[in-house]
């Protein structure tokens, strides 16, 4: 007969393996932050945009779900560009390539973002201004 393997011991603090997974994500975000230009300006729009539609009365849904695209893109981004640089220290046309298709992900979002924007805002803002 073959052994049973052992049962695996319970985590006595479940959730404290829980919070500390939450602390990885944030340090993740606090980098991206720190050494990102691209996402602190994405994250300054993504608040004006939010302000905006406040002002506006603009459903809130369309607007913090493609906030939430463009800004989890550009993690995701910084992510490949790390493992990416990690690969490859020198030069390889690849690691460029894996870098540029990355980074045209968060172009092809921020452009969709940006018109649905243009959609969303524009003809409150014009009726807003009196311009309608």
């Amino acid at each position: 007969m073959g052994r049973v393997p052992p049962r695996p011991r319970e985590d006595p603090q479940p959730l404290k393996g829980v919070l500390r997974s939450f602390g990885y994500a944030w340090e993740g975000v606090r980098y991206a932050w720190r050494v990102q230009r691209n996402f602190r300006v994405e994250v300054c729009l993504a608040a004006l945009a939010l302000g905006l539609a406040l002002w506006l009365g603009v459903s809130l849904v369309p607007v913090l779900l493609l906030t939430v695209l463009v800004l989890s893109l550009e993690l995701l981004n910084t992510a490949l560009e790390a493992l990416t640089d990690l690969a490859s220290p020198v030069y390889h046309p690849l690691a460029k390539r894996a870098k540029d298709t990355a980074a045209g992900a968060v172009l092809l979002a921020s452009l969709t973002a940006f018109l649905l924007g243009l959609y969303l805002f524009l003809p409150p803002l014009l009726a807003r201004l009196g311009l309608s």
